[in-house]
């Protein structure tokens, strides 16, 4: 199975029922925090970097702004497309890989938002050539001064988590901060080896600098508790604040 292959299948098969993680269940609130932060007028261009099903596009595009959703998986933009429909607005869906879309014009905000794309890796992809090449794309599609969210696992929620063990049975690599797990097969489906990877604050700046961005701040982030203030070690997420102020190095 490709790179690209692997998360492509994974979501495509989790896209009907993705809405129902309990992490879903707090759009408004988040979507409400995210145009606080932006303080964006109504018809500014908004970038939805691994959309999944639309959830933060569709809320934004309802409340004036022109979005754009980009996504690997198609059966997560077929479930958007319905969101959309059902909302009565209209959203720019567009099927790309992360690491390495390009898109016409510039936008005035960028999210990345639950690990969409962000240290999801395929088997071969480079820790950290990984999440740089998508924070250089979404740093080169926006406008000077132009803001972008990210949320991204934290390393020290993985650190605390997993034991001496882990590491020695491959389930956690304690040199790249990723975790290995395997879904069991489904019906027509071999097993899906998956490796998700956190990031330390001091890491997320460096790889910002690299792709052109000024973190601003770095706050706790875990889904239904956002928020202005200071990580938790044991949070799940950590939420990223940054400004384009540069083109990308790489």
């Amino acid at each position: 199975m490709t790179e690209k292959k692997i998360w492509e299948t994974f979501f495509d098969a989790h896209a009907p029922i993705y809405d129902e993680n309990v992490f879903t269940k707090s759009t408004l609130q988040e979507v409400d925090f995210l145009i606080e932060e932006f303080a964006l007028k109504p018809g500014a261009a908004i970038l939805d970097v691994g959309c999944g099903t639309g959830r933060h596009s569709v809320e934004l595009a309802k409340r004036g702004y022109k979005v754009t959703g980009i996504d690997l998986s198609a059966e997560m933009l077929n479930e958007a497309r319905k969101k959309a429909k059902a909302a009565g607005v209209r959203v720019n869906w567009i099927r790309a890989d992360a690491t390495d879309f390009k898109l016409p014009g510039k936008f005035d905000a960028a999210i990345c938002l639950c690990e969409g794309s962000f240290g999801l890796l395929g088997h071969r992809d480079d820790p950290i050539n990984q999440p740089l090449a998508i924070l250089s794309n979404i740093s080169r599609s926006l406008k000077k001064k132009a803001k972008v969210i990210l949320t991204v696992l934290n390393a020290t929620f993985m650190i605390r988590r997993f034991t001496n063990q882990d590491v020695a049975e491959g389930r956690f690599n304690l040199l790249t901060m990723e975790e290995a797990s395997e879904l069991p097969p489904r019906e027509g489906m071999l097993p899906i080896k998956m490796r998700e990877r956190a990031f330390v604050p001091t890491e997320l700046t460096l790889l910002c600098r690299l792709a052109g961005l000024d973190v601003q701040n770095i706050w706790g982030g875990t889904a239904g508790n956002w928020g202005r203030r200071n990580i938790d070690l044991d949070e799940i997420e950590l939420m990223l604040v940054a400004q384009k102020v540069a083109e990308p190095k790489f």
